[in-house]
């Protein structure tokens, strides 16, 4: 068996442009793309972490559209890479449901834009990732993830470094790069 790899976009808790812990809303475009990107990535599973009714029966709608309605005549494609993705109401739920599924416990790995003294290089992470294990790769919204689920993680991964002092990709931008860092073929 190889690593089996999920990924989760976190809505709550994060951090607001004042530092406030807030829940972001989930969007269309992180759907769409963050699966995609998951798809081509060989991802297990994309959990949609947000624990508000309103937003877990928007994006259900959303995939409802993709996997079930006229999307899917459209677009059969898209519909595949949609069919990895679950909504969930918290990380522990996301955690949760990997163990009953698959019958392991993740080891967290966490994203953030900040450089922290633990965090763990690409390099080391795509090593690790090679290894015969169970990760749980945690993206964040808005500002960021917030401390208390920082300080969970097993692995902070180092941030991604552009060649200037602007530091605020999008979530689905940074969920490429990772991903193609950590799992990608680059030769």
């Amino acid at each position: 068996m190889k690593s089996l790899i999920f990924i989760g976009l976190l809505h709550y808790p994060v951090y607001n442009k004042k530092g406030d812990t807030v829940a972001s809303a989930i969007t269309n475009f992180d759907l769409h793309d963050i699966a995609r990107v998951a798809k081509t990535y060989g991802i297990q599973r994309l959990y949609i972490i947000n624990p508000f009714r309103d937003q877990k029966r928007l994006a259900q709608r959303i995939l409802d559209h993709w996997l079930k309605g006229q999307g899917n005549i459209y677009n059969p494609v898209r519909a595949r890479a949609l069919e990895l993705v679950d909504i969930v109401h918290s990380l522990e739920e996301a955690i949760q449901d990997i163990v009953e599924r698959w019958g392991y416990r993740p080891k967290l790995i966490v994203t953030d834009a900040k450089m922290h003294s633990n965090c763990i290089s690409y390099p080391a992470a795509r090593e690790m990732l090679c290894e015969k294990d169970t990760y749980l790769i945690l993206f964040g919204t808005a500002w960021g993830i917030a401390k208390e689920v920082m300080d969970r993680a097993d692995y902070i991964l180092a941030p991604i470094q552009g060649n200037s002092n602007y530091n605020h990709l999008s979530v689905r931008s940074a969920a490429a790069i990772i991903l193609d860092r950590l799992l990608g073929d680059n030769r």
